[in-house]
């Protein structure tokens, strides 16, 4: 059950704009501790995040690298230009000689 009321809606015990519980005062020692204890949290979280970062930048480099890599296997397997050098040759040699060539 709630406390009784007083006359004007205030709680038996507790007057209007009194605190109930102050803050205690931490000593600079105390505050030292805890904020190293927040810096060493915000740096392991920061230092996963880095590490994410790096193996993704790190994969993606890979499959690009992998792609030009692969690009340029395939271009040196490719034989149609040879084919039109041949084609040329023959051409240039079937073609009648004159002293312009």
């Amino acid at each position: 059950m709630a406390a009784p009321q007083q006359p004007g809606g205030e709680r038996a015990g507790v007057s209007r704009g009194q605190r109930i519980a102050e803050p205690a005062q931490k000593s600079p020692v105390q505050q030292f501790w805890e904020m190293r204890r927040k810096e060493s949290a915000e740096f392991v979280q920061s230092r996963a995040l880095r590490s994410r970062n790096i193996i993704t930048g790190l994969l993606v480099g890979g499959v690009a690298l992998g792609i030009y890599g692969y690009t340029f296997f395939c271009i040196s397997q490719e034989g149609f230009l040879d084919e039109l050098e041949q084609e040329a040759k023959v051409v240039r040699a079937q073609a009648a000689k004159t002293s312009a060539n």
